[in-house]
């Protein structure tokens, strides 16, 4: 048996709060952060809306200088990390610094400079030397995290898997097993990402999966509901601060909830569609829930991967009911990107956190939009008002395009066990 892992602090950035309290209030107050998108002119598109982040500064967090040496999606995770580095007094020392990870990656990386940078070389006539020197550390996926590792001293490993949407639940899973094996003692996981771009829209609308409900944004996202139109984009990073249970104990670190299970499968079956059955999706949840040593009936929370797609809804629904059983009928379901919009694989890492929310104050965020049943989705997915119940495990689903399958499973902190 591995050792135990805790959640001693949190950070957020999302379209609902560029913190964790404001995140967490709003997501359980059913506040929609979806709106008309602004970044860039929608004329030629026909998607105009976004789950953007709002009022965010990133001279808030790093220097005037650092912030244009920087993609977007690194200061959100600079931000988060931060918020998560207070939240639980994360340090490095010096003689244990390889004993510490930065696990925050990204499934998109620096696609907002890519497409700055190859304009301005376009309209420069291709002179490439427009190109900034900080383009590469600006781009790739690791970056991020690279900076949070300088700044704590945390030398432990630090690669990042990525897994497309599942990524952020990924990054959390593999700082998870370096530390319950014994390799780490403590790690920072999570996943930020800025896929708002013309681009990104533009592909996943070609797919079919865009909502265009373009003149109710705030409705415009509607899991599990008969009458869905789609996902819609989102952005920001979740960052959670995970340590080695004696570790958090002996510096007295707060104590959130414990991780207790992962799982992680691939559905080998198409580029971009779930398996129609979800057995990919149900075998991660399986693998999860037998990881935390429980039966499928002790799970009282799902933070769904609900992205309001047909595809994704109804396969979710089916791989629940092939891992959880008649139980399935009795859990709780939320998707909280109703709230959030889908923003890549940080969604992933926002969720987790959420389900960590959900067992501090005992309280399941809704699925708001949620109006008209489809026969095809008929489990509980906590309708449009938040539910305050008893949440001693909760499970976090993420599904990624080629078949990428991540669950967490968390629970309610217990000295005796």
């Amino acid at each position: 048996m591995g050792r135990r892992v805790v959640v001693t602090g949190v950070g957020l950035v999302t379209p609902v709060g560029n913190n964790t309290a404001d995140t967490w209030r709003n997501i359980t107050a059913g506040v929609s952060g979806i709106q008309h998108i602004t970044y860039f002119d929608t004329d030629n598109i026909q998607v105009k809306i976004a789950g953007q982040v709002k009022n965010f500064n990133p001279e808030d967090y790093m220097s005037p200088p650092d912030v244009r040496r920087h993609d977007p999606y690194q200061h959100y995770i600079i931000a988060a990390a931060k918020e998560a580095i207070r939240a639980s007094g994360f340090r490095v020392a010096e003689d244990a610094k390889h004993r510490a990870s930065i696990v925050i990656g990204s499934s998109t990386g620096g696609l907002h400079s890519y497409m700055e940078y190859m304009d301005i070389v376009r309209e420069s006539g291709n002179n490439y030397r427009k190109v900034t020197p900080f383009a590469i550390p600006m781009l790739v996926v690791n970056a991020g995290g690279n900076v949070i590792a300088i700044e704590t001293g945390a030398a432990g490993p630090s690669p990042v898997p990525v897994s497309a949407c599942a990524t952020g639940a990924d990054c959390i899973g593999y700082a998870f097993d370096l530390i319950r094996h014994g390799r780490i003692d403590k790690a920072l996981a999570g996943c930020g990402d800025f896929p708002i771009i013309k681009l990104g829209i533009a592909a996943f609308d070609r797919v079919g999966a865009c909502s265009r409900d373009n003149d109710n944004p705030a409705g415009a996202v509607r899991p599990f509901d008969k009458n869905r139109t789609g996902m819609v984009f989102g952005e920001g990073c979740g960052v959670l601060a995970l340590e080695e249970l004696e570790s958090a104990r002996a510096r007295g670190a707060p104590i959130l909830a414990e991780l207790v299970g992962y799982g992680s499968t691939t559905d080998a079956y198409h580029r971009t569609a779930p398996h129609p059955e979800g057995l990919g999706a149900a075998q991660a949840m399986t693998y999860a829930i037998q990881d935390a040593g429980i039966e499928p009936d002790a799970i009282d929370y799902i933070n769904a991967h609900g992205t309001a797609t047909s595809l994704n809804d109804t396969t979710e629904t089916k791989a629940i009911k092939l891992a959880l059983g008649e139980h399935a009928y009795r859990v709780a379901i939320s998707s909280t990107k109703s709230m959030t919009g889908h923003g890549m694989g940080a969604t992933a890492a926002i969720e987790a956190a959420f389900c960590v929310l959900a067992i501090r104050d005992q309280k399941v965020p809704p699925t708001i939009n949620y109006e008209t049943p489809d026969p095809e989705c008929d489990l509980d997915y906590v309708p449009n008002v938040a539910r305050e119940m008893p949440v001693r495990y909760a499970m976090s689903n993420a599904f990624g395009f080629g078949g990428h399958n991540a669950c967490l499973v968390f629970k309610q902190y217990d000295e005796a066990n």
